[in-house]
């Protein structure tokens, strides 16, 4: 049976989270439904992606796995899931995987991307994909913070206990960079593994340093302590992105941009 690879993007705000629940809508349930009937007699096509997000969370570069009883080249199958798909869910590029690929297992670290509206005004057009903060921040005073969380970290004063038991809070982050463009705002967070709300919880706390609420060295102490509390508050979900994961032992990325799609490309017209 053929094993495939989909690289995913998705509007996470009617969507209660990637995992499949009992009565809810989810991203996973929505690619198994589609992927049915492309099983010979509509059997069921289990879909494992490349770890969780949360409810509200969008993706512009989650990677998923399946096992399908049929043969499809990557454009083709790409093409048959999408029209079974709700407008907020696209599959962007599939293809044949190894045997032995696995979502999950097989990633070498992933990027998220947490975006901010730094304007008096909520721009409307954007308010499904940003954070609102009103308030001017400081971005030399975000990254000097940042950079506390670079390197292997005990991360148990930045995640939330959503009862999923860990075995360690300890997580490698490669990255941390705070851009700003106008009111665009951008934290990129990289790293080899995320607790639950890890990322959203680093970004309201660089928030609070660019707000002035923090002081920048703050960070390191609040990670020392190792306690979760008031003082570390998750940015609404919102703004968060899955940006793109990274494979191989090179980490080369299986790119969420739109060089890398041909449906996001312009159509050729003839003139």
């Amino acid at each position: 049976m053929p094993r495939y690879r989909a690289t995913i993007a998705y509007d996470g705000t009617d969507f209660f989270g990637w995992q499949r629940q009992p009565a809810a809508r989810s991203v996973q349930q929505d690619l198994e439904e589609a992927l049915r009937p492309l099983s010979p007699g509509g059997g069921p096509v289990a879909v494992f992606g490349s770890g969780r997000t949360d409810a509200g969370v969008h993706a512009r570069g989650q990677v998923a796995h399946f096992d399908l009883a049929r043969e499809m080249d990557g454009v083709s199958l790409r093409r048959a899931v999408n029209t079974r798909l709700a407008p907020d869910v696209r599959v962007l590029a599939a293809a044949v995987a190894a045997p032995d690929f696995d979502a999950r297992r097989s990633a070498h670290s992933k990027q998220y991307r947490y975006r901010v509206w730094n304007a008096e005004v909520m721009d409307p057009a954007l308010r499904r994909f940003r954070h609102h903060v009103s308030r001017e921040l400081d971005l030399a005073a975000m990254r000097r913070a940042a950079a506390a969380f670079v390197g292997e970290r005990d991360f148990a004063a930045f995640t939330a206990n959503p009862d999923r038991p860990v075995e360690s809070t300890v997580r490698r982050v490669y990255a941390v960079e705070v851009e700003g463009d106008g009111p665009e705002v951008e934290i990129r967070v990289t790293g080899n593994g995320f607790l639950y709300k890890m990322v959203r919880s680093i970004a309201g706390f660089l928030l609070a340093v660019g707000t002035g609420k923090e002081k920048p060295e703050a960070a390191a102490e609040v990670l020392a302590s190792r306690v979760r509390t008031a003082r570390v508050e998750s940015a609404p979900a919102c703004g968060l992105t899955l940006w793109q994961v990274y494979y191989g032992e090179d980490g080369a990325a299986l790119r969420a941009d739109a060089a890398s799609f041909p449906d996001y490309r312009p159509i050729p017209r003839k003139r």
